[in-house]
């Protein structure tokens, strides 16, 4: 059982930002995110796109605003916990507080709960192919494998964008790579930036890998394990392709999964929240970002850093009743300077 004051579900900006201004109140935390990397929706969908409406930046990348924000929270150490779902909250009983369980068996224990999810989990999209279930995170992968796993393997990479390029690129990375890598996507055209498409195609003249157009029909077995799959191209079926391991690359989408039977009030499949403390329907347990709902709110990543400031404050109130919350600015507060370990990097 992990023990915390602050445990934050989303590792987005709003999430990210959630953890520093806890920081700067003196409250540590915790981070938990079903993806494997930080950075939620912004990180995933627009990674490489410029983002022009943060207060202060003309422009930074998705990919580039979640680094500035880690750096930025960095000196309250939060503790991240990638890959992992929150499947299950319920109240902590005697002890107060709540009670979390994620996707790969880790438990928590939080004085107050930040839900920071924006539209919900981001899910791979599967590849829906009989009998695939019991290949999963054996042969069948459909979030990145870990290192090592897939070492002097025939791979079968599913996708035809940026994404199924990043996965390539990661095995090949790998101090244990793949034996050989074959690329399939329904189309004979891959979609991404011209760098990565230059990249592909030097890949394929150099033979590390191979790029097919087609459609996964159906899995050959030897023994209970995978051997091979059966395609189709654009001109009718293709010859069955051997394979060891299959990562599938099709997108991420967004589901709202566990969160809605947390017995938490929802509009919509949102979280209607008071805007004076972003508090829900629970005791205890705050939301911010693109989960919530109240009048006139703006899906805008600003927006989430004012909701996840007055959430912050909110806790502090919560967690130290008798201390008064005063205002301190960070351009002058020693206290504050301290909390960011200014002396430090002087």
């Amino acid at each position: 059982m992990i023990t915390t004051d602050a445990l934050i579900v989303g590792a987005g900006p709003a999430g990210l930002f959630l953890a520093f201004e806890l920081g700067l109140l003196g409250i540590h935390s915790h981070i938990v995110d079903a993806q494997e990397t930080p950075g939620g929706q912004v990180a995933t969908l627009y990674g490489d796109k410029p983002i022009y409406d943060i207060p202060g930046i003309a422009a930074c990348t998705g990919q580039q605003l979640t680094d500035r924000l880690l750096e930025q929270a960095k000196p309250f150490e939060p503790v991240m916990h990638l890959g992992h779902e929150v499947v299950t909250l319920v109240a902590g009983g005697g002890d107060g507080g709540w009670r979390l369980g994620t996707s790969r068996g880790e438990q928590f224990h939080s004085s107050c709960v930040f839900i920071a999810a924006g539209v919900g989990a981001f899910a791979p999209r599967r590849l829906k192919v009989e009998g695939i279930e019991a290949l999963e995170n054996t042969q069948v992968f459909h979030w990145r494998p870990a290192p090592g796993v897939l070492v002097g393997k025939h791979v079968l990479v599913i996708g035809g964008d940026e994404l199924a390029l990043d996965r390539i690129d990661s095995l090949l990375a790998d101090t244990q790579p793949p034996g050989g890598i074959t690329l399939m996507h329904r189309r004979a055209q891959v979609k991404a930036e011209p760098d990565r498409l230059e990249r592909l195609e030097a890949l394929c003249e150099s033979g590390r890998v191979v790029f097919e157009a087609g459609q996964v029909t159906a899995l050959q077995w030897v023994d209970g394990r995978l051997a091979g799959v059966e395609r189709s191209g654009p001109d009718g079926d293709l010859p069955p392709l051997p394979v060891d391991a299959i990562v599938v690359a099709q997108g991420l989408s967004p589901r709202l999964g566990p969160l809605a039977d947390w017995g938490l009030a929802m509009d919509r499949k949102q979280l209607p929240v008071d805007t004076a403390r972003f508090a829900t329907s629970l005791p205890g347990v705050f939301a911010v970002g693109d989960i919530v709902s109240y009048p006139g709110k703006k899906k805008l990543i600003l927006s989430a850093f004012h909701e996840a400031t007055l959430a912050a404050f909110a806790a502090a109130d919560l967690l130290n009743p008798q201390r008064s919350q005063v205002l301190q600015y960070t351009s002058s507060s020693s206290l504050l300077h301290e909390r960011l370990k200014l002396s430090q990097k002087s």
